[in-house]
Parts: C-alpha cells; sequence; structure tokens
C-alpha cells in the first residue's frame, strides 16, 4: 500500500505568522488541507475536509462541532503516524486542550505532521510513500 505524501510546514508560521498577514483565512486553509493529507495518505482514513472545515469555520453557532472536528483531526494524524509504521504520538486531548488555550493545537498538530513526513525523508508533495500497515 502507498499514500500521498503531504507538506512539511514551518509550525510557527501555520500557527501565528500567516494567520495575522492572511487576517486568519490561511487558518482555515491550513484546516482543509491538513484533513486533505489525512485522506490522501491513507484511503483507511475517511475524512471529508469540507465538512471538517465547515465544523470549524461555522460550526460555533451549535457550539460543539469545532471541538469535535479538531479533536477528530488530532486522531486522523495519530493514524496517519501509525500507518507511516512511527510510533502514535499526537494525542487528540492535547490537541483539543490546546485548540481551547488560544487556538495552539496548529503548532502540535503540524508538528506531529512533520515528525510522519521527516520518516520519509522529506519527499515532495504528492509523492507516493510506502505505508507500514
Amino acid at each position: 500500500m502507498s499514500g500521498r505524501a503531504g507538506k512539511t510546514r514551518n509550525i510557527f508560521l501555520v500557527w501565528l505568522i500567516w494567520p495575522l498577514i492572511t487576517l486568519g483565512i490561511y487558518h482555515l486553509v491550513w484546516y482543509y488541507k491538513v484533513n486533505r493529507e489525512a485522506r490522501d495518505f491513507d484511503d483507511r482514513i475517511e475524512v471529508d475536509p469540507v465538512k471538517s472545515l465547515l465544523a470549524l469555520a461555522v460550526g460555533w453557532l451549535l457550539i460543539v462541532p469545532p471541538f469535535v472536528s479538531v479533536y477528530n483531526t488530532g486522531l486522523r494524524i495519530a493514524r496517519m503516524q501509525e500507518s507511516a509504521g512511527i510510533q502514535r504520538s499526537c494525542n487528540p486531548w492535547i490537541g483539543l486542550i490546546l485548540f481551547i488555550l488560544a487556538g495552539l493545537y496548529p503548532l502540535y498538530y503540524q508538528h506531529e505532521l512533520n515528525q510522519i513526513w521527516v520518516h520519509y525523508k522529506i519527499p515532495e508533495e504528492g509523492a507516493q510513500v510506502p505505508l507500514a500497515a
């Protein structure tokens, strides 16, 4: 089995710089891309990136959806780590707590994603990479 590699990103650019420059739009783009990368990396990870994004962006009207979406994104990253053959280190509860604490979760989630791409020696975005399980 193989999947498509995602992009290695600078965690501080993802969390602070690009969102400030784009008035928050980059954060939504990043969230969509992270969920799309999970889907493209392993076919067994079921996610609709648009629904995940909508849960985060407009789910506030119902209060709960953003929290569920952020937690589930953490679960997906952990499953990606398992599929890559590395130890599962991404904890969705930590991501959720960091989400509540001033939106720090992109730092954590992007760091965890970068570990996957480092495992594959930082492949070109979209390159085919072998899956362990």
